[in-house]
């Protein structure tokens, strides 16, 4: 019963942490023992912002479907495809992943007209996860190569709990935060001099710093051993350059999944 209790919490959390994040690679959640393959596939129903910054919903409904094999290698939609090096105690994570910014199309809303899409790029970087318990674990991810020139850095920590309120249900925690780079920072929040005379906006020039902070909260069914069910809602305040970016229409955007996963 233990082993079946430890097996669902596992499932619980990566259904409920590693969908939430699959459309921002935030973090690489790789739950199960090391040495062993195992995966999880999905459906999730997303209600987001059309733009970080952005006033109007968007929904979206998509697969979810992620591996890791037994000898270190993982792919999925919500972790990249990454190798995950050996590690002399269980609790550290950490490896190297392929991942990737999804850009940003001129056309998702009027108060973007003017400035231009920023193309979709690949982004390589680094993780390091700490799992302190059983329901207690920190993140960090950095990845590199996004924005319009490719030189974007996003680094990503958070920290992630959850405990058991029922034999079937569990509630989770998740704080997080994230810095960008110059780069990014100006791609995403600012106005350079060609898209000021295209979209009527004043010229802004943005700086590094703390993009964000988030707190997210989900509640987990667990409808089988290896089926399970999350609500996940999440909060996002925009911080400094960010925050406020002429662009940006609501600074505490709220945004919500519902999804179903299987662990096999």
């Amino acid at each position: 019963m233990k082993l079946m209790t430890r097996a669902m919490v596992a499932c619980g959390l990566a259904l409920g942490a590693g969908v939430a994040g699959a459309q921002a690679f935030d973090s690489v959640r790789l739950d199960g023992p090391e040495g062993e393959g195992q995966g999880r596939v999905g459906l999730a129903a997303i209600a987001g912002h059309r733009y970080l910054g952005s006033d109007e919903e968007r929904y979206m409904l998509l697969p979810t479907v992620d591996y890791r094999w037994a000898n270190g290698w993982f792919a999925g939609v919500g972790n990249g495809v990454g190798y995950r090096f050996k590690s002399a105690s269980p609790q550290w994570q950490y490896g190297v992943r392929l991942a990737a910014d999804f850009g940003r199309k001129e056309s998702r809303s009027e108060v973007l007209r003017g400035l231009g899409d920023i193309p979709r790029r690949p982004q390589a970087g680094v993780f390091l996860n700490w799992h302190a318990a059983r329901a207690l674990s920190f993140h960090s991810s950095l990845r590199y190569g996004s924005g319009e020139d490719r030189d974007g850095m996003v680094l990503d920590v958070g920290v992630n709990t959850g405990t058991q309120i029922a034999p079937r249900w569990r509630l989770g925690v998740g704080l997080g935060a994230t810095w960008v780079n110059r780069a990014w920072m100006q791609s995403y929040f600012g106005i350079t001099p060609e898209q000021s005379a295209r979209s009527g906006y004043a010229v802004s020039t943005v700086g590094a710093g703390v993009r964000d902070v988030k707190l997210s909260t989900s509640l987990t069914y667990f409808i089988s051993h290896d089926w399970a069910a999350s609500l996940i809602v999440s909060g996002t305040s925009l911080q400094g350059d960010a925050r406020d970016s002429v662009i940006v229409r609501e600074r505490n955007p709220v945004g919500a999944v519902l999804a179903v996963g299987y662990r096999f």
